[in-house]
């Protein structure tokens, strides 16, 4: 569902983004109005971001190789790192060098009812899809806050894919209100002031972005609340109880998990193997991306330190 839901909220973006990119470019031709060329190169952003979203989804399909015999499931997380780096260096830094550029030599909007006009559409096909990603989100989303949903999910496309989708479209209203004020007053300062406003909307979106898909890829583990779902499967039966545990994510659907477990006392070899045999079940039961287990059988030595 993740997978499928992140694509398609991929691909909605694309087509939205695109087609919003030429429509921006050709205002900006007929205009002048440095909002929307910082709107414009802002869309060729997002439209490249989905490009490489899609290519770090085919990518980290690849089966396991003896150099990476874990897979390339991060590759879904370095391909997210590149679009925040792209947003921020292409989105934010241009406009915020054009606003400066446009402040210190303001120039006059020609034809600002098309740039109006553009940027009405570019809201409403931002719009569609901004809804079409958090539907896509909700159905993983679960009762976390969408704060808590940025911060915490594995997948990392439709936290980039909503938080790109959200920038467009405030960026789109600070654009319109750019345009709009310099066609009110007159004054094409209003213009520039539009377009540094977009450079700091973007680059406050870019940092948060680089801030979070640095975490996956350099790795994470698994939430709280999964890591106590995991130790009480784990702690069932003839396992007495988990000695310590390491979780990592590997992948947006794949979950490493690695504990020395104490089992109870006088068990054999093969009841032995049966036991963690039965644990590796139980977790996957419960926690489906867990994929990769590995339980090692220990003596506690805290318990016999303390009795």
């Amino acid at each position: 569902m993740a997978a499928g839901g992140g694509t398609r909220a991929i691909v909605a973006a694309l087509v939205a983004n695109a087609g919003i990119a030429a429509a921006k470019f050709v205002g900006f031709a007929i205009t002048g109005s440095s909002s929307m060329l910082a709107e414009a190169v802002h869309s060729v952003a997002d439209t490249s971001n989905q490009a490489l979203l899609l290519v770090g989804q085919k990518t980290a399909a690849r089966k396991p190789s003896e150099s990476h015999p874990f897979g390339y499931g991060r590759d879904r997380y370095f391909y997210s790192f590149v679009v925040a780096l792209l947003l921020f260096t292409l989105g934010s830094a241009f406009a915020l060098y054009e606003g400066i550029h446009k402040l210190e030599a303001p120039e006059a909007l020609t034809s600002p009812l098309v740039a109006v006009g553009i940027l009405v559409v570019a809201i409403g096909l931002e719009s569609w899809s901004f809804h079409t990603a958090i539907q896509e989100s909700r159905k993983i989303k679960g009762n976390a806050t969408w704060w808590q949903f940025i911060r915490n999910a594995k997948t990392p496309e439709l936290p980039v894919v909503l938080l790109e989708d959200l920038g467009a479209l405030v960026g789109l209203v600070l654009a319109l209100g750019g345009v709009g004020m310099t066609v009110l007053t007159g004054d094409p300062v209003w213009d520039a002031i539009g377009t540094l406003c977009i450079g700091v909307l973007l680059g406050v979106i870019a940092i948060t972005l680089i801030i979070e898909t640095k975490s996956l890829l350099i790795g994470e583990g698994a939430n709280p609340d999964v890591l106590a779902v995991i130790v009480d499967e784990l702690a069932t039966a003839t396992v007495d109880h988990v000695i310590h545990i390491r979780t990592q994510y590997i992948g947006p659907d794949e979950l490493l998990v690695a504990a020395k477990i104490a089992l109870q006392p006088k068990l054999s070899v093969a009841e032995v193997a049966q036991a963690i045999n039965d644990a590796e079940s139980r977790v996957r039961a419960k926690v489906p991306e867990a994929r990769l287990i590995y339980l090692e059988p220990d003596l506690d030595h805290s318990v016999k330190a303390g009795a």
